[in-house]
Formats: C-alpha cells, sequence, structure tokens
C-alpha cells in the first residue's frame, strides 16, 4: 500500500494558531499543485469547513470517541485517498483528551491530538505562540518532545513573532533541542478568521470572505514557512497496516446483507444545507449512498420546497439562531417540512435540526413538527456523551447505546417529548423520538455507528414503497 505523506499540526494549548497554520499548509500545498487532504482531530465541524476550501475535497475528521480508535487510521486512508500530502489539524493542547468512553478512570489523553498522531504514525509540526517569551520557548518545546516518546516532534513553526530580533533570539535557543524551525509567522498579518459564539464564523457563510481568508492564509505560510522541509518531514511517515474504511461494506455489515447497494437504487433522501446548517460529517452521507440513496441538499433559507420524491429528510446542526428571520420567512418550506412530517415522512435531526422543527426559535415562526419552542441562551454546553436510546426511533432502537457531542447556546422547552430520544449521565432524557422521528442535541458521527444509517435508509425505503402503492 501506498504511504501518505502525513503531518499532524499541534500547539501547547488552545488558540496558539493550529488552523491558521494547518489552512495555510493545506492552501500553500494545493497551490504548488499537491493534492492534498486535511483533517480535523476531534468532532469539531467549522475548522473542516475552511480545510475544505483550502484542498477542494470533503472535511473529515478523526475522532476516536465518535468513531472508535480502531476506526482512525481506516478513516484517515479513505479520507487521503489519491492525495500527495495530508495535513492533520489537533485540538485543544497536544495531550489534552478525554477519559476513555464509559470509563471515569481513565486517562485523559484518550482522543487528544498526540493519540490520534500516535494511531496514524505520523509526525507532529508543533506550533509555538512566541508572542510573549523569547529563550524560554526552548524548555517548552523541550518538554513537549520528551513528555511523551511515543509522539514524534518533528519540526516547529513559531508563531506570532515579533521582529526580526525576536526570531533570531527564538531560533537560537531552539538550536539546543535539534528540533528544526520550520516556519515564523509574524505578528499582525490582517489576515482575519471573524469568530462568534461557537467559534469560527462557518465557511459557508462567508463564502467570498472565507475564500479571501484562505488564499491569504495561504500567501502567509508559503512566505513564512519552509514548505519543501515540511513536505521532506511528512514524507517520514511510513504506510499504515489498516485497509481504508469502506462505507459499503460497513453499511452491508450493519444491515446484514451480502452486497452493498448499486447507486441509485435506493430511497431519495434530502439534507439540509446552505449557511444555516453547515454542521454535517463527510461519512454520513457516503454511508446514505453506499445504501443506494439519491441524496440531494436543501437550503432551508433559499428552497421552497422538498426535492422531488423525497422519502427522508436529514436536518442536521448549524446556526439557525443566526438566520432565524430567514427561515422562518421561507413559509413554504416550513410547511412542506411539517406535511413531511405529518404523513410519517421519517426524519432526523440534531441540535440546529431540533430548533428547525421546534414551534419557533427566539419568536420566530418554525416549522412546528415538535411541540416546543427554542431560544438562546448564555450558557454554552459542550461535550461527549455516552448516551443511550430511550425510545424506539427512525436512528435506532431502544437500549442502543452510541458515542456523541453537544455543542449549542440554545435551550428547548420542554426539554423532552412523550417519546424521549436519548439519555446520557446525569442530565435526565432529552430529545423527541418516535417511529419516524427522531429530533435532538446529540451530535452523531455514523462512521461509528453504521446501523443508524441503515435503519435512516430502511425507514426511508418503506416511505417511498408506501407512497407508490
Amino acid at each position: 500500500m501506498r504511504s501518505i505523506p502525513r503531518v499532524v499540526v499541534a500547539a501547547p494549548a488552545s488558540s496558539g494558531g493550529k488552523t491558521t497554520v494547518a489552512t495555510g499548509l493545506m492552501a500553500a500545498f494545493a497551490a504548488r499543485g499537491a493534492a492534498v487532504s486535511g483533517h480535523k482531530v476531534g468532532p469539531d465541524y467549522i475548522d473542516p469547513g475552511y480545510h475544505a476550501l483550502a484542498t477542494g475535497r470533503p472535511p473529515r475528521n478523526l475522532d476516536p470517541v465518535l468513531c472508535g480508535e480502531e476506526r482512525v487510521a481506516p478513516l484517515f486512508l479513505h479520507g487521503a485517498a489519491g492525495a500527495d500530502i495530508a495535513v492533520v489539524e489537533g485540538v485543544m493542547g497536544l495531550f489534552d483528551g478525554a477519559s476513555r468512553p464509559h470509563r471515569h478512570d481513565g486517562p485523559g489523553d484518550y482522543a487528544s491530538t498526540a493519540h490520534v498522531a500516535a494511531l496514524l504514525g505520523a509526525p507532529v509540526v508543533l506550533v509555538v505562540d512566541a508572542s510573549r517569551a523569547s529563550r524560554s520557548v526552548a524548555a517548552l518545546v523541550h518538554g513537549f518532545c520528551t513528555y511523551d516518546p511515543g509522539v514524534r516532534v518533528g519540526g516547529v513553526i513559531l508563531n506570532m513573532v515579533g521582529s526580526d530580533r525576536h526570531e533570531e533570539l527564538l531560533r537560537e535557543a531552539l538550536e539546543d533541542t535539534g528540533v528544526p524551525v520550520l516556519g515564523a509567522l509574524r505578528r499582525s498579518t490582517g489576515v482575519e478568521t471573524p469568530s462568534r459564539h461557537l467559534g469560527l464564523i462557518p465557511a459557508a457563510e462567508r463564502t467570498a470572505r472565507a475564500r479571501e481568508a484562505v488564499d491569504a492564509l495561504a500567501a502567509l505560510v508559503a512566505a513564512s514557512c519552509d514548505l519543501d522541509a515540511v513536505a521532506a518531514l511528512a514524507a517520514t511517515a511510513g504506510p499504515l497496516p489498516d485497509a481504508p474504511w469502506d462505507p459499503a461494506a460497513e453499511l452491508a455489515a450493519a444491515s446484514g446483507t451480502a452486497e452493498p447497494a448499486p447507486a441509485g437504487t435506493g430511497p431519495a433522501l434530502a439534507v439540509a444545507g446552505g449557511a444555516a446548517f453547515t454542521f454535517g460529517y463527510t461519512e454520513n452521507t457516503e454511508l446514505l449512498r453506499a445504501g443506494g440513496a439519491d441524496v440531494a441538499v436543501l437550503d432551508p433559507l433559499r428552497d421552497e420546497a422538498l426535492p422531488e420524491g423525497a422519502a427522508g429528510l436529514i436536518v442536521g446542526g448549524g446556526f439557525p439562531e443566526m438566520h432565524a428571520d430567514a427561515l422562518s420567512a421561507n413559509r413554504p418550506l416550513r410547511e412542506a417540512v411539517a406535511g413531511f412530517a405529518a404523513r410519517g415522512g421519517p426524519i432526523a435531526a440534531e441540535c440546529a435540526g431540533l430548533l428547525y422543527l421546534a414551534e419557533s426559535l427566539d419568536g420566530a415562526p418554525m416549522c412546528g413538527v415538535l411541540p416546543a419552542t427554542a431560544r438562546m441562551t448564555d450558557r454554552l454546553t459542550l461535550g461527549y456523551r455516552s448516551a443511550v436510546a430511550v425510545s424506539d426511533s427512525v436512528l435506532a432502537r431502544a437500549g442502543t447505546r452510541v458515542q456523541g457531542h453537544e455543542f449549542h447556546r440554545t435551550a428547548v422547552d420542554p426539554r423532552r417529548g412523550p417519546a424521549a430520544a436519548w439519555q446520557w449521565s446525569g442530565d435526565g432524557a432529552e430529545g423527541y423520538a418516535s417511529a419516524t422521528m427522531i429530533a435532538s442535541y446529540l451530535h452523531l458521527h455514523w462512521a461509528g455507528a453504521p446501523a443508524l444509517a441503515a435503519r435512516l435508509l430502511t425507514a426511508a425505503r418503506d416511505h417511498s414503497e408506501k407512497g407508490r402503492r
């Protein structure tokens, strides 16, 4: 198997410049004509949107909690197929992670950037914010290089460097560590990636400006970093023994079928997209297409009807609270979604989708599928969830266990319906479930539980056949 050159971009802590450097490297290599594969450690949806702009390839996440550590390398190989180089952006600090699923006494580096780098056998490029230090960066880098022998820090990129003299001092100090300096980015570059209450503004909400920002990052990194040295470091990563993740095989195994469904033989499915619904894992859609589904993107801000023949609707995460008035103004689609639900059309909604299906969001009328109202709050709810299905739904049978993620600043009242969707420790049951629907705050990566996609496909296929009778 051909080895895919790869590096993991990490930092000592959050907000150290990982996204700037990782996205800039992706865009700079792509500008040189390389086929670049971008990946993000952890559940975050927003950074991968910028990766997709930089690489021209679908965004990819690598998350041991959501998908299992045994799938990290296969998912990487699947996503990076055909690439000349892969750049993996880390999460938080290099060694910051979570406890192992179902264990509260496990190590705190599970699903960390270091954990994923080890699973990928990839060298690490450490991005160091040097804005408030000079020679002390050598002690910091030495510590990160020696803390875990299983993690190989192959180079350093200095960020927020103040002057030529500052850079000279930093480079001199790092000579004794033996770790090469691969680049130095200056302060006040003029490159802007605006943020708001849940982090960066998604690229899909600011397409033109996001494109400009990515191009600026490419120019900055190309001028400030030794791309040839980064590429040489990436080439030191050897072959992985795993086979690439295969959505058709995963779905067939979850369905108990011997052969994958031919393309176009399954039901028509609508997946919400556009600026209001930007959160979705690429592999979820790939599993649906592997089941033969004809998947069409629906933009609830613009489209006034469901795609013709749609037998299922998936409404994922995003920022409907930023577009509530425009979503509400699209009354024809709201009524179409309500009618589809009333006819027993299968619907899977998570987080933003939950809000869209409610009666109202911050007072603006929504679809009215759920007997609930939604509103913005000041409280951030964030974290992994080990959840169990409370009721049978379009995605799972009661008792099914999944690993999910919660990420929002909103509240729904009531929190749960007569039949709740999921329950996790300490928070009670939440969400709304029925034989044809699920709406919950829980974000799920179906690569970690392909049976969810199989169950939804079955429900959509049954609904489609019922409509033809």
